[in-house]
């Protein structure tokens, strides 16, 4: 059985960083494309940040120079790491294969911004 499991998220003042996990059971990571969503309470769940296999990655405009995705191949974990965090960044955190490499949905991390 496949299963995502989201770590990392904490309440944090305006400003802070967290950095955000994604390891997998059942199944491999690191050929799939990766993905970190995020869905705010009352909003549709959204894309923010994506990586190739090669490790090429991909962010919305919202959080572009604040976020970085990243994965180790050899742990076969997918980081998001958030720096300069705001009021808005607050939501739970899910990871995900895009398209044809998605996996179904975990649990998520929720992550908290406020002072």
């Amino acid at each position: 059985q496949v299963q995502l499991v989201e770590s990392g998220g904490g309440l944090v003042q305006p400003g802070g960083s967290l950095r955000l996990s994604c390891a997998a059971s059942g199944t491999i990571l690191r050929s799939r494309t990766m993905g970190w969503y995020r869905q705010a309470p009352g909003k549709q769940r959204e894309l923010v940040a994506w990586i190739t296999g090669s490790g090429t990655a991909y962010y919305v405009n919202s959080v572009k120079g604040r976020f970085t995705i990243s994965r180790d191949n050899v742990k076969d974990t997918v980081y998001l790491q958030m720096n300069s965090l705001k009021p808005e960044d607050t939501a739970v955190y899910y990871c995900n294969g895009l398209g044809i490499h998605s996996l179904g949905w975990g649990q998520g991390t929720q992550v908290t911004v406020s002072s």
